[in-house]
């Protein structure tokens, strides 16, 4: 409703394009742990870094909290929402099975260009050597999967795979240092290689299952962590 009304104004598409940057922004931010659980998000500090007024702010904190990222309190301000691993498994399961639906609901074919951004995602994996940033590597994943987001051709299966995506995307950076980060580095080029070899002959339904079987592996080894911790 917010973007048609964005869309429909007569500068609809430069406020379309501020509203995504700043969306985006700090979306990654919260995703990336920069901005931790707990911590008030201030319009009046946003709107001045973005050099906007606080409306496409306050528009941004409302998309934001309808995806879980954030919960305004009412009197106190907008809060970066908790992570809860329990109440987030069944987002994961769903995850898991809207996967499969990447290659088969109007995929999108992809192009050598697009395949070239994936190869340097690839190299960019190989760089980060023995001892990776955590948050380096997180990015890493991030755009992998923005990539891989980029071949569903179906709008409403988009819309909800990145919002799912991105309400459990926190939950892995967070469980990083209770988990042997060279051998998720490990698991991470290998299927960057799989989706690779599977884009490379135009494959795009086998993008789907290892997308899923590398989601479940993920799921497993998160759920091993919770236990034990």
């Amino acid at each position: 409703m917010l973007l048609r009304s964005l869309r429909n104004s007569p500068a609809g598409s430069k406020a379309r394009q501020r509203f995504e940057h700043i969306y985006n922004t700090i979306r990654d931010r919260i995703c990336l742990l920069e901005y931790e659980p707990g911590l008030r998000l201030s319009e009046e500090e946003l709107a001045l870094e973005f050099k906007v007024s606080r409306t496409p702010v306050r528009r941004v904190l409302s998309r934001l909290e309808a995806e879980g990222l954030v919960e305004s309190r009412h009197g106190v301000g907008t809060f970066v929402t908790d992570i809860d691993f329990k109440g987030l498994e069944e987002v994961y399961r769903l995850r898991m099975e809207l996967a499969e639906l990447i290659g088969q609901l109007n995929p999108l074919p992809r192009t050598e260009a697009d395949l070239d951004r994936i190869r340097r995602i690839l190299s960019q994996c190989d760089e980060l050597g023995p001892e990776p940033d955590a948050r380096g590597f997180a990015r890493l994943n991030m755009s992998l999967f923005q990539e891989l987001s980029k071949i569903i051709g179906n709008e409403p299966l988009k819309v909800i795979n990145e919002s799912l995506y991105y309400l459990t995307a926190r939950i892995w950076l967070a469980s990083l240092p209770h988990l042997n980060l060279a051998d998720e580095v490990a698991v991470f080029r290998r299927e960057i290689m799989d989706v690779l070899a599977a884009l490379e002959i135009g494959d795009l339904e086998s993008v789907g299952h290892i997308r899923r079987i590398h989601i479940s592996m993920s799921f497993a080894r998160l759920k091993r962590y919770a236990a034990a911790g």
